[in-house]
């Protein structure tokens, strides 16, 4: 006999969001895969997954036989773990869809339904510009069908499976509707993502589990769990003496593996000359590393001799570390200094990769530099924490990201300090707001001076391709090197110097008067040297500033104004 569902309560809700988040864990790495850019940054499908797994988080903290206090959780949780614009547009769905059902304690079909069109249109306002073809228009779609599905199915899972098959028709849509996925070959990564969670909430509703086609591997985060040790608060500070808990994913690739071959414990050895609390798992498909290094960036390196990047996390435990001293004063009554401290009247957070970088920020004035950018996407919380941190009234946020900017935005909202996000979308844009911001000047007038100089400012990188692909006539090998202006590929190549005197080329012209060079942890004085003789023999009156950015994925990037 087959149960009719007609209404949902709380604990069942809960279910399909823990089924949902637990359905896109299982394919992070496919959706991270479906990123169409050339670059090593397929980072949808980790950030959306580290957004829903902290909104899940929440649920399992709260659970609630109403409904609208389960998805209120949700959403909470979604939102300080948001991640990169992906991960931001799914915790907007989920917010509209718990301020829909709000006051219900159980919902119908036709609640659900308008809830998921509540979510679309909260989504939409939150994207300056909605871009078709994505995660936004598989929701958008997902959800018109389902207003129609529920007037003729009160009975949840025949109504789920009519919605999940619009979602499906919609994803294979999106091609159509953004050239660059059809020219690559692929689909929408987020809205593959959304497919998934959705995919996971059937599977709730019909008893099931799904179990994806993916191998379980080895648990790095319980074995973490025992490696760390937890007696933080019996050290200093300056104890530590490798300061980055770092953790690599690599899916091994066989053309890699021919010029140098992978030996576990030889590696494992290898590793530990770069620090401690060091872990090295694999299977035939993958590599996990777990170590706490003073040069996160190295260990990258050596992991990519062997495969592709799936998944980085880089935290400043010095960072973790002071925090959990506050928290331990805290709880036995100790008194905070910082609280007593009064408030300076502007801070600056901004966002970066490479620790040569970060000193160039400190530098300039930033008060607080997060770790971030590429594949490693802060989330709302870290964002939220730095502001503050920088204990100040004012407090600028330069994310430096196109894929921060959205997570910055949300931080700002909820902090008590008045905080403004200069949309920076590459660190050459950040260095040159933060160099014209004015602690004299109002927040209105240092606004405009940052927006104004930021955009006087052209930015060039040079990383390396991940796959082979053709992008606006120019023919890509997977390894080659690439030159990217301005997100526009202009050249590509064996030869890293090659290609970045062909990207420097195309964006030096008779206007431009300084260009800076950041070089990246895989490029060398030597290259660095070879480039900026280049540069004062072919522009004479060209100011040439270069730094050690050391960066991971870009070898260079470049500034020029």
């Amino acid at each position: 006999m087959v149960t009719v569902m007609k209404q949902i309560e709380g604990q069942k809700l809960a279910q399909m969001f823990i089924e949902g988040a637990a359905n896109l864990s299982t394919h992070v790495k496919i959706v991270d895969a479906l990123n169409v850019f050339p670059v090593p940054d397929g980072d949808t499908g980790t950030n959306m997954n580290l957004s829903i797994t902290s909104g899940v988080n929440e649920v399992k903290q709260n659970i609630h036989d109403e409904a609208s206090k389960v998805a209120a959780s949700f959403a909470k949780g979604l939102l300080m773990g948001a991640r990169g614009n992906s991960g931001v547009i799914l915790s907007q769905l989920f917010r509209g869809f718990s301020k829909e059902i709000e006051m219900k304690k159980k919902i119908t079909t036709i609640d659900f339904a308008q809830a998921l069109d509540k979510g679309v249109e909260t989504a939409y306002k939150a994207v300056m510009k909605p871009v078709e073809g994505t995660i936004l228009t598989v929701a958008k779609d997902t959800a018109k069908h389902a207003l129609k599905a529920a007037k003729k199915q009160s009975d949840f899972v025949t109504f789920m499976e009519d919605v999940l098959k619009e979602a499906r028709r919609s994803l294979k849509r999106t091609p159509e509707l953004l050239p660059i996925l059809k020219e690559v070959g692929v689909v929408d990564s987020g809205g593959q993502g959304l497919v998934y969670i959705y995919e996971g909430f059937l599977a709730n509703l019909k008893g099931e589990t799904l179990t994806g086609s993916i191998p379980e591997q080895p648990n790095m985060e319980e074995l973490v769990k025992i490696e760390h040790h937890h007696v933080q608060s019996q050290m200093s500070t300056e104890d530590i003496e490798f300061g980055y808990c770092t953790e690599v994913m690599v899916r091994f690739e066989q053309d890699k593996l021919a010029k140098k071959s992978f030996e576990e414990r030889l590696f494992r050895e290898e590793l530990s000359e770069w620090g401690d609390s060091l872990l090295v798992v694999s299977d035939d498909d993958l590599l996990k590393i777990h170590i706490h290094a003073e040069q996160p960036g190295e260990v990258i390196t050596k992991a990519q001799q062997y495969g592709n990047l799936i998944n980085v996390k880089i935290e400043n435990m010095r960072e973790q570390h002071t925090h959990l001293l506050e928290e331990t004063k805290a709880f036995y009554g100790e008194k905070d200094e910082n609280a007593s401290k009064e408030k300076s009247e502007y801070g600056i957070v901004t966002v970066s990769m490479g620790d040569g970088i970060e000193k160039l920020f400190k530098g300039m004035g930033a008060g607080v530099v997060i770790q971030g950018g590429q594949t490693m996407n802060p989330s709302t919380e870290d964002i939220v924490k730095a502001i503050e941190e920088v204990h100040a009234k004012k407090v600028f946020i330069l994310p430096n990201n196109g894929n921060v900017i959205m997570a910055a935005e949300q931080a700002a909202k909820v902090v008590d300090a008045e905080a403004v996000v200069i949309p920076s979308k590459t660190v050459p844009q950040g260095l040159a707001a933060l160099l014209a911001f004015n602690p004299s000047q109002s927040m209105n007038e240092n606004i405009d001076a940052m927006a104004e100089t930021m955009a006087g400012v052209k930015t060039g990188q040079i990383t390396f391709a991940v796959r082979d692909t053709t992008i606006d006539g120019i023919e890509i090998k997977k390894d080659d090197y690439m030159g990217i202006a301005e997100k526009k590929i202009i050249s590509s190549g064996a030869v890293m110097v090659d290609v970045a005197k062909d990207l420097l080329k195309s964006m030096l012209d008779e206007d431009s008067e300084i260009i800076t060079i950041l070089q990246g942890e895989d490029a060398s004085d030597e290259q660095t040297e070879e480039l900026s003789a280049y540069l004062e023999e072919e522009f004479a009156d060209l100011e040439v500033d270069s730094h050690k950015g050391n960066q991971p994925l870009y070898s260079y990037i470049f500034s020029v104004e």
